[in-house]
């Protein structure tokens, strides 16, 4: 049913036009009936059954984003299979792998499917039915032969859709299916994000572990010297202590390590649909396997209209206004028509040869139910809950948007000064080694100086991973690639 139907305007009937209509061959004892009719009549026609067309709530807008941003729709920047920007061929396996494995996408396909069911029976209720029984009976009395009754009956039910009130069910169903569909959309996405970033920091975990390693050993080796050194009473005992101390830490760190490696590893074999401890990410460099790809910018206005999550909000909201409209239809008069037909015989050969058929039209007009008035009442406020959702989502997806754009900005620009760092202790390193061999510093001075440079590598191998994640949360803040959508209803 069209958004646009109006329901034809009633009127009151004077006394003077009934007796007229009714005519002098109208009985009295009509009187009562055609009184009823009025009355429903005029009860239907108070009732607050007029459409709305719909419209997309009001939600807050954006012009600009806070940081610099050039004016490019994502759709030119960010393409579907966003992932293989890292240039890295062992993620875009992952990723192809957790699509075909993971269970949350499944359960989600799943509603989809049970979604797009529900529409076939919504559509049903505008459908005939048909009802056929067969049956016999037995008696036997004293001193009587056995007497046998066959019978045969079908029933035909059809509640005529005259309103449109299942359309607007069927129009509610189908909003509904749209907004599965898009949940499925942002459960990808996630699901993507979560195995990007996860493999990620293994990768990172996995340097880590390296250069801590790297560092424990020059760390028993500057122990090794302190030993010497305090032997020959060059060095204090706290000093040795100390170092001991500092080599325990590092255990200790090392350890942790291995640990947080081992639980994202677990992490990302159950995005993939694989029991936990039955995969591992074989070891790697971050820095060395996934590149930094180039920053997408949008506009806000495309945002609302390719975010899965918004989308679905909006969608839900769709689905209630259509619910309204069904609920307010509800309270006008439904038409049915009801068939019956059937055949009694007392013996089974003759069932067939005589058949009757009666045919029953009604019309049941909804003078006083309180619920059908209540179930408006009722829709009305879910469509207010449904809009503030979207609204809700919306504002989440701007401040997801701005977080995403200020961590990005303010990692790159420590990387730069992470890196410089890096390049002044490496060429500080080189010196220190040379003047070792010219004897001008001791081997101790050697190894705290590596000791920095290893410390200054692992801070740019954090934030060279939060770059990383950084950019992945705002492909999904984007949109992840996904096309526009337009929220509308299919018949309009």
């Amino acid at each position: 049913m069209n958004a646009h139907h109006r329901i034809p305007e009633t009127r009151a009937v004077t006394a003077q036009e009934l007796h007229r209509k009714r005519g002098p061959g109208t009985s009295l004892f009509a009187r009562p009936a055609l009184s009823a009719g009025l009355c429903a009549v005029v009860l239907c026609g108070c009732a607050d059954v007029k459409l709305t067309e719909y419209k997309q709530p009001d939600a807050p807008m954006k012009t600009a984003w806070s940081e610099n941003q050039a004016a490019v729709s994502p759709a030119e920047t960010i393409r579907p299979d966003w992932w293989r920007e890292f240039r890295d061929p062992y993620l875009d396996g992952l990723v192809d792998r957790a699509i075909g494995g993971n269970i949350d996408i499944k359960i989600l396909a799943a509603r989809t499917r049970v979604a797009n069911a529900a529409i076939g029976e919504a559509r049903a209720g505008a459908l005939p039915s048909l009802d056929a029984g067969a049956g016999a009976s037995f008696e036997k009395s004293t001193g009587q032969k056995l007497s046998k009754q066959f019978n045969l009956g079908t029933q035909v039910n059809w509640d005529i859709d005259v309103w449109g009130k299942v359309e607007k069910g069927v129009q509610a169903q189908t909003a509904e299916l749209r907004a599965t569909e898009a949940d499925w959309r942002a459960g990808y996405l996630t699901l993507v994000s979560g195995v990007s970033t996860s493999y990620f920091q293994i990768l990172q975990f996995d340097e880590q572990i390296a250069r801590q390693r790297q560092a424990l050993d020059k760390n028993r080796q500057i122990l090794t010297i302190y030993d010497a050194m305090y032997k020959n009473g060059l060095l204090p005992n706290t000093r040795v202590l100390q170092q001991r101390a500092e080599i325990n830490r590092m255990s200790n760190d090392l350890l942790d390590l291995q640990r947080v490696r081992g639980v994202a590893g677990n992490a990302l074999a159950t995005l993939l649909g694989i029991p936990a401890g039955d995969f591992t990410v074989p070891p790697g460099e971050l820095q060395q396997r996934v590149a930094l790809p180039a920053v997408p910018n949008g506009l806000p206005s495309d945002l609302l209209k390719r975010r899965p999550d918004i989308v679905a909000a909006e969608f839900r909201v769709l689905q209630a206004h259509n619910l309204i409209g069904q609920a307010k239809l509800a309270q006008l008069p439904s038409i049915s028509l009801t068939g019956r037909g059937g055949s009694s015989s007392f013996a089974l050969t003759d069932l067939l040869k005589a058949f009757t058929f009666s045919f029953l039209p009604s019309i049941n007009i909804p003078l006083l139910d309180p619920s059908v008035k209540a179930r408006v009442k009722t829709s009305e406020a879910e469509i207010k809950v449904a809009e503030e959702q979207y609204r809700k989502t919306v504002i989440s997806a701007f401040e997801e948007v701005e977080n995403a754009l200020v961590n990005l900005d303010v990692h790159k620009k420590q990387h730069v000064e992470l890196q410089q760092q890096a390049d002044n202790l490496s060429v500080v390193a080189t010196q220190i080694e040379g003047q070792l061999r010219e004897g001008v510093v001791s081997q101790l001075e050697v190894f705290e100086t590596q000791r920095s440079l290893l410390g200054a590598q692992l801070a740019l191998l954090a934030n060279h991973q939060q770059i990383l994640s950084d950019t992945v949360t705002l492909y999904k803040a984007l949109g992840g690639g996904w096309p526009t959508v337009e929220i509308r209803n299919a018949s309009q």
